[in-house]
Parts: C-alpha cells; sequence; structure tokens
C-alpha cells in the first residue's frame, strides 16, 4: 500500500517531530545542537519556511513551521538531514542510518492551536525527567526569543503571537503569562495524536475546509471522519493506488 503524502498548504503551520533511530541520542555535545541549528537555518532560508518554535532534544526535534512552498519542509528536512547526519557520523566514527524513518507532522488550526503547540514544544523539557524546571532554563529552544526577547536568527513570529501585544515587550509579557497556565491533558493527547499519526489538528470547521480544499479524509474515519463522504472514498481510493 502506498503511502499518502502529508498534508501542506502554503501557508499553514506544521508541527513536525524527528527522532533518532530506536530512540538513541542525536545531540552528544553543544557543538552538535550548535552545528543542526545552523544547519536548520541554512535550509529554512533556502527552502522559504518559517520557524516559529522548536526544541532540540537530546534524541529528538519538535519544530513549528510555515512553508512558503509545497514541498518547501519536506526539502528542508530532507537538506537538514543530509548535513547533520554527515556530521555526526563524521565526529562520531559511525555509519548508518541516524533517523527513526521519515519525520512526522501534523498541520495546524492557527486560530485554535499555534500558541498552544508553541508552549507544547517549548516545555518539553519541563515534562522530561530530571532536565529543567522551567523551559527558561534550557538552552536549545526558542522559549528565550518568544518569552524573553533573546536575539534569535532562526525565528520568525507568527501573526498569532504577535498579536499578543504591540511592541515585543508586551508580546513577550503576555506570551510568559501563557505558561503559568498547565496545558490540559486532552489537549496534550490530542496534539501527540495528532502529530504522531499526520492527521490535521484543529476545529471541526477548520478540518472541514482542508478536508475539502486537498479532497481527502483529514483523520481517521474513527475521529470523526465520514465514510460515505467524497473525500473519504478519495483518499481510501488513494491509498490503494
Amino acid at each position: 500500500m502506498a503511502r499518502l503524502s502529508r498534508f501542506v498548504l502554503p501557508g499553514q503551520p506544521q508541527h513536525v517531530i524527528q527522532r533518532g533511530n530506536d530512540r538513541q541520542n542525536i545531540f552528544r555535545s553543544d557543538e552538535d545542537y550548535q552545528f543542526y541549528l545552523e544547519k536548520l537555518l541554512d535550509a529554512a532560508n533556502k527552502h522559504q519556511c518559517d520557524i516559529h518554535a522548536y526544541v532540540l532534544m537530546t534524541n529528538h526535534v519538535h519544530l513549528l513551521v510555515t512553508p512558503n512552498t509545497e514541498n518547501g519542509i519536506g526539502k528542508m528536512m530532507q537538506m537538514l538531514g543530509r548535513y547533520y547526519v554527515q556530521y555526526f557520523n563524521h565526529c562520531y566514527q559511525r555509519t548508518g542510518t541516524l533517523w527513526e524513518g521519515r519525520y512526522k507532522a501534523t498541520l495546524i488550526d492557527t486560530e485554535q492551536y499555534l500558541l498552544i503547540c508553541m508552549r507544547y514544544i517549548e516545555l518539553n523539557p519541563v515534562r522530561a525527567k530530571n532536565m529543567v524546571d522551567h523551559p527558561s532554563e534550557y538552552p536549545w529552544s526558542s522559549y528565550p526569543f518568544n518569552a524573553l526577547g533573546r536575539f534569535d536568527r532562526l525565528v520568525t513570529p507568527h501573526r498569532e503571537y504577535k498579536r499578543l501585544g504591540k511592541v515585543d515587550t508586551e508580546r513577550q509579557l503576555e506570551y510568559r503569562q501563557l505558561f503559568r497556565a498547565q496545558i490540559a491533558e486532552n489537549t496534550l493527547k490530542a496534539i501527540r495524536e495528532a502529530t504522531n499519526k499526520a492527521w490535521v489538528l484543529g476545529s471541526e470547521r477548520f478540518k472541514k475546509r482542508v478536508e475539502k480544499k486537498l479532497g481527502r479524509p483529514v483523520e481517521s474515519a474513527g475521529h470523526g471522519g465520514d465514510r460515505k463522504s467524497k473525500a473519504y472514498l478519495n483518499g481510501i481510493a488513494n491509498q490503494r493506488v
């Protein structure tokens, strides 16, 4: 069975995750993190992708990305992966794959999930055991930029983030305030499930709009899909090609 292509709408953000093979560490030193971020910047610029939030964990990465072309994210991740694997294998005298298959991605409903997804990404080091107590303590994320105004040439503020205030200091203050409340467990589950299964994350209205535009179901039939809909049937037909 052929794999369905990922959901892509130029101008619409996506939550991207890439993990190390067998959950092995993909960063072993500060130099590794720095090299990855440098090549991510190069790849994002070359393939017209805007990075709004990120975190580099020891064995995986999270990115919140808006592609400005249909193939932007795919080309960005391919370029980044090629450079980083060559670098990592050379540094640590190893061969073979570094990544756990293809990266995972989900299309994000901007109005409902953009800021939540930013928090979800930047709170990863806090949710991880024995790492940090607050996202400001972790050096390899976009939190210092979004919340504290620290210079980071990799990050492009999204319009939803800009709506938090008229000037940068207002936005940063309002953004920090968001972190005082915990993300609801059902929201965490929805983000994880949508990303791991490559569904669309958003309201029913948003999902229907994407489904109509792309002509295929945006989630499994067990999660609200209409098995009699034209989009669903077209999606099944495409899977059988």
